[in-house]
Order: C-alpha cells, then structure tokens, then sequence
C-alpha cells in the first residue's frame, strides 16, 4: 500500500508536466488520475484502511491515509471528473489552446488538494497549500479579463498573507518539538497554535476569515466555482478536521469556530439575491457543519461537495443570476430538477447521500451545539427554498417581450452541453451514496429532516420571500480583509490561554 500511496500522489504532477509537451491528451490525463484517485479511495473506504508513512521520521514529515482521507480524495476525483467533462464539451472550441491551459491546471490542482488528504505535517501541508493557492489563482485568472484577474490576484494575495501566518505558526511548532507533525500542537506555545489556525480558517473560508470567499467564488467562471466550492476550500478544512480528532485540545475550539460558521453563512445566504453569492454564502455555512461535527466530518464533505459543484454548474446556466427576474421568467425543467435533487440533498431529504450525512452530523453535536446547528439547519432550507421553488419555464415560452416592441428580443438561454454529463457524474455520486449508512434509515431520523423542511419552506413563503434586507458588504473589502484575520487571530489565542475552562465546559 505505501508504494502505491506514494505513486498515486505524484502521478498528477509527473502527467501534468507530461501534457505540456503533448496538451492533446490533456483531457484523457485528468480523466484517468481522476478516476485513479476515484479507485484509490474506493480501496481505502472498503478496506478500512489505515496507513501511516514516514518520509523523514526524524522531523515527522509522514502521510497519513485513512477513512477520513479516502471520503475527502473521492469528493476530490468525482468534481474534477465532472469539472473536466463540462468543459470539455463546453469550453471554446475555437480557442484549443485556453481548454488545455485549463486541464493542465485541473490536473495540478487535483494532486495537491489530494496531496493536503493525506498529509500529517505542518511542512508538507504548506507546500501541498501553496501550490493550491497558484493553481487556483491560475485557473480563477484564466479568462483574462481585468475582473478575473483583480479577483484571481485578490485570492492570491489573501491566501499568501493566511499561508504567513501558518508558516510562523509552523517553525515555531517545529522549534518547540524538532518535528512538523501535527502531534506537535500539544507542546507548542499558544501563538504557534493560533497562527496556524487562523492561517487554515482563512485558507478555508471559515467564520470573518473567509468573506474573501463570495466574491472569488460568484465571479470567477462556472466550472471553476464548482471546483473551488466543491474541492478546493475543504484543503483547509481537512486539517483542521483532523487535529480536531487526533488532539483534545484543538476540538473544542474546531466545533466553536464550526458552529459560528455555519451560522454567520447562512445569515447571509437567506437574504441574497444574488444565485451564485448565495450558494458562495451556503458553501461557508456548510463547512462550519464539517467542522462542528469531526466525526462526520469526511462523508459530510463528500455530500456537500458533489450537491453544491452539481448547484454552481447549474446555477451557470440559468438565463439571469438574480432571483427576481428568475421568478418571473422561469428556468429550464431538466435544470430545475438538477438543483431541486442537490439542495434537497444538502437539506437533508431521505433517499439522498445528504440525509446520511446530516443524521451522522446531528449525533456528533455537543450538547451545545444542538441548538445552533438546529437553526443553521432551518437557514439552509429557507437559502435552498430559493432555488427549489423557482417557476419552471414553459416550453413555448421562447422568449420575452418589451412594453416598446412585441417582437422576440431574448431567446431562452440553452444549457451547456456538458451539463448533463457532469451532473450525472455529481447526482449519481449523491444516489449511490446511500449504501454506505444504510443504517441511519429508521423512524426517528426520518422525522426529523422531515420536519425541518416543511418549518423551513413555511418561514420562506411566510416571511423571506417576502423579504428585502441588503446586508453591507464592508466585511468583503479587500482592506478589511487582512484586518478581520488579524481580529480572528487574537480571538484564538485568548481562547487557547483559556483553553483549560473552555474544555472543561464543553
């Protein structure tokens, strides 16, 4: 099992230099590492496998592969499947050589969010991030406008000055146990713990830290959003999850910052109108749920990655991006029912993946935490209903009429031809999700989601439909943004000098 760990993690980046050299097999190579990583993390899944490799035993640089691994590598290959196949049939057939950038890029992307997976070092885990961040800024940039470049170059910098933070927080971990492994939290001093935290809140758009998060993901081009919410942010998640479920110390305060997320997302996600900033603002309201719940946290990660890319591609086709014109012209039925099927899933609706996951999520809350949880739970059905109870376009509806003229002067905007086959790649994922917590189908878990969605849909038609808040947009500006991480990273560390009674509490 190491040799093939250590193959199948450098196998993107040996293939993603190859296809510089022959760029027509681009989409063939990210097709075949996707589905190599799909097999790798089906074996790990089945076989329960848990591995741990040491590369430099004497300074803790180790990979660590496991369970938890294999659920956020397999979210990882089925989006870039997705992600790949959308823009193939979808991208600019006159302009070859952009649709090869872009593989080239998906395919260096997809190894170093796998190589985040199964890291269990600090240093490793810069370098995995890092080349995340150029990657990422490459393919947000790739349209070439001055938009796309301010907002690639924007995340750029955002995440560089987070990946500062973190890597002070590292060499002084590594100065307080002569080793980068993640265990080393435990002896570390405070500041070290809380730089490194606040450097991965950021990176994962978590609590004030993320509002960089919106703007990247509603602006940038339809399949790269769905990559970048689907896959990408959960690279900062992941380690979090995991020194929450490896060390006592660090969970609590994991689950506070998970609870305060998934909150503050969706207080934005209900009353925006924009489509793709709400789902940005749902995306931040879910990774709170992963970070709330450790335990649930990988399979949580899986449900909400495939949901939220199949509601980003879709969300790229619809004629408009604001709610108000969408209710009165109404969208196209076959794509109703793509975004119907993955928020009933992110909602938690029997029969898809996302029930499992929000049942095994709500066993995992402290006690505390229910309550909160249970309203951010609501917030997501009221944020969804707004998708879900979009008018579905009449067939003979063609077009639009102006006061000034009869004539046709809009024609309904046909999908992209890639649609279809990237969401059955997603909503398939999400069916056949079900066999793996069977067991979570009985009585009283059925009732429960049940409910919620018939509360949430309640409070939408009786109140926030109705609704017209603007919530302010200072928070999301460039200069507040370095600021808000700056307050972040005195709240850790006043935790962590507290951290003795907050543990006790909790």
């Amino acid at each position: 099992m190491s040799q093939t760990t250590i193959i199948w993690i450098a196998l993107p980046f040996l293939i993603g230099f190859a296809v510089y050299l022959l760029p027509r097999l681009a989409f063939l190579s990210v097709s075949a590492i996707a589905l190599v990583s799909a097999g790798y993390a089906g074996q790990v899944l089945l076989l329960q496998t848990s591995e741990t490799i040491e590369l430099l035993d004497n300074f803790g640089v180790s990979l660590l592969v496991d369970s938890l691994s294999g659920w956020f590598i397999l979210t990882n290959a089925l989006v870039t499947m997705a992600v790949a196949v959308y823009y193939r049939q979808s991208g600019n057939p006159s302009s070859p050589a952009s649709q090869y950038f872009f593989f080239m890029q998906l395919i260096m992307l997809h190894g170093s969010v796998n190589a985040v997976f199964i890291c269990a070092d600090f240093m490793s885990l810069y370098v995995a991030l890092e080349v995340i961040s150029v990657a990422a800024f490459l393919l947000i940039a790739y349209p070439r406008s001055d938009r796309s470049i301010w907002v690639g170059l924007r995340y750029l910098f955002v995440s560089n000055t987070a990946m500062l933070f973190y890597l002070i927080g590292a060499v002084l971990v590594f100065k307080a146990n002569n080793s980068w492994a993640y265990g080393g939290l435990v002896n570390a001093p405070p500041e070290a713990i809380a730089l490194i935290i606040v450097g991965l809140l950021a990176k994962g758009g978590i609590f004030v830290s993320g509002f960089w998060l919106p703007l990247t993901h509603s602006e940038s081009a339809t399949p790269v959003s769905a990559m970048l919410s689907g896959v990408v942010v959960k690279a900062g998640v992941f380690p979090l999850v995991r020194c929450a479920l490896m060390l006592q110390e660090i969970e609590p305060i994991v689950r506070v910052f998970g609870v305060a997320t998934a909150l503050l997302g969706v207080s934005y996600a209900v009353f925006e109108r924009d489509t793709k900033r709400t789902l940005a603002f749902s995306t931040i309201s879910q990774l709170g749920f992963i970070l709330a719940a450790p335990v649930a946290g990988g399979f949580y990660a899986l449900t909400h990655g495939l949901a939220k890319a199949t509601l980003f591609l879709s969300a790229g086709n619809l004629p408009s991006r604001d709610f108000g014109v969408l209710r009165e012209r109404g969208i196209d039925l076959k794509i109703w029912l793509a975004i119907a099927t993955a928020s009933l899933s992110i909602c938690g609706f029997p029969l898809l993946s996302g029930f499992a996951a929000k049942v095994l999520a709500s066993k995992d809350f402290s006690s505390w935490q229910a309550i909160a949880m249970n309203l951010a739970t609501v917030g997501t059905v009221i944020t969804l209903a707004k998708f879900i109870f979009l008018p579905r376009e009449s067939p003979l509806s063609t077009a639009i009429e102006t006061k000034d003229s009869p004539q046709v002067v809009s024609k309904r905007k046909k999908p992209s031809p890639g649609l279809w086959s990237a969401i059955i790649i997603l909503l398939g994922g999400l069916i056949a999700g079900n066999i793996f917590y069977q067991e979570v189908y009985t009585l009283n878990n059925l009732l429960k989601p049940l409910l919620t969605l018939i509360l949430g849909w309640l409070l939408y038609f009786l109140c926030f439909k109705r609704w017209h808040l603007s919530l302010p947009r200072e928070s999301e500006n460039f200069d507040h943004l370095i600021g808000a991480m700056s307050l972040v990273l005195i709240l850790v560390f006043w935790m962590l000098q507290t951290n003795t009674a907050i543990a006790s509490y909790f």
